[in-house]
């Protein structure tokens, strides 16, 4: 069982872990040295002040973030603050597996933690709730479920303000366990967007095709309008290596919002092979996959088995679509290549 990467939580980021000025009592520590320390003003960081904040925001290459902690070390940063470094940093680049492998640093820290040393946890119990966050992580890579319900639920009792940080995760290994189950059955027929088409059946769709890929959006969303070019491309690519692309638009959407998908979609290349359809109202695929945000992506066998469910974005979608077929490029990659 995989769970997705930190970039699954829809963008969720790190900023709630990070406490807010009024959260802690304006004492000087360690890492936190005063406005005029060295006679500098506070318009002018101290080393120590401008290394702490260099670690922080790092967010380059791993590279950069080594010597990042090697210029916090000259200046005296504690091991804590670097630690707590390290956290953001693979937070920000959803690298769950960099994250579980900073679990035996954590633990050696558990209990030498000093809220004064520290640069983002407003309290000790915060500071243990990651722990147990990064002990859940760590779990559900080794595949212990109930592990992982264990270190997810005392993160929640310890934390309970970073419920919107640790929920996802919760969700997500729900989707993944209803997704392994599910079976779609191909006989579901769909109606084309365009006025006067006939129903297509989903066998139909896939008939000699490598896979089926589900792309779920709405004239209405704003981030759906924003991807459609990148959407566009992943078609276009995905269409070259046998893999058959629809486009649903929900089946309880309005008068209003299928006119407004039908103007979006007369403006398209029609050249692109895409099928536009509206689910069916009878047995509703976004429903049955457990569609919650859009745009969503679904990658599904020819045997009716989901090999993919999430967003566009997705590291994860596009190793899916090469385990297909390794020959299919990411099309921004390809146009890196090409330039």
């Amino acid at each position: 069982m995989r769970l997705h990467s930190l970039i699954l939580l829809l963008s969720v980021s790190c900023a709630p872990l990070i406490a807010s000025p009024e959260s802690k009592e304006p004492e000087k520590t360690q890492d936190q040295p005063s406005p005029k320390e060295n006679g500098k003003t506070s318009e002018e960081p101290t080393p120590r002040e401008a290394a702490l904040e260099h670690l922080m925001s790092e967010r380059g290459a791993l590279a950069a973030l080594d010597a990042a902690i090697a210029d916090a070390r000259k200046n005296g940063i504690s091991e804590q603050s670097i630690l707590e470094a390290r956290f953001l940093y693979q937070v920000d680049h959803h690298d769950e597996e960099a994250l579980a492998s900073l679990l035996p640093d954590f633990l050696k820290q558990r209990e030498n933690f000093k809220l004064a040393d520290s640069t983002i946890f407003a309290t000790k119990e915060d500071w243990l709730g990651v722990i147990e966050y990064v002990q859940a992580i760590d779990a559900i890579h080794k595949g212990d479920k109930q592990a992982f319900k264990n270190h997810i639920t005392e993160a929640f009792w310890l934390s309970p303000n970073q419920a919107a940080f640790f929920a996802p995760h919760i969700e997500r290994l729900r989707l993944d366990e209803a997704m392994e189950a599910l079976k779609i059955d191909f006989s579901t027929r769909l109606t084309p967007l365009t006025p006067g088409g006939d129903p297509l059946t989903l066998e139909k769709i896939v008939t000699e095709k490598k896979a089926l890929l589900l792309h779920f959006w709405s004239p209405m969303s704003e981030e759906c309008e924003a991807s459609m070019h990148d959407f566009i491309a992943t078609a276009a690519s995905v269409s070259k290596h046998g893999i058959a692309v629809a486009s649903l638009v929900a089946e309880d959407s309005s008068a209003h919002e299928i006119t407004e998908a039908q103007k979006q979609v007369h403006t398209l290349d029609e050249k692109l092979q895409t099928l536009w359809l509206l689910d069916s109202k009878e047995n509703p695929l976004g429903k049955l996959l457990r569609v919650r945000t859009l745009p969503t992506m679904v990658l599904i066998s020819p045997a009716g088995k989901i090999l993919f469910n999430g967003e566009p974005a997705d590291d994860e979608f596009w190793d899916a679509l090469k385990k297909i077929d390794e020959k299919i490029e990411r099309p921004d990659a390809a146009e890196k290549k090409s330039e």
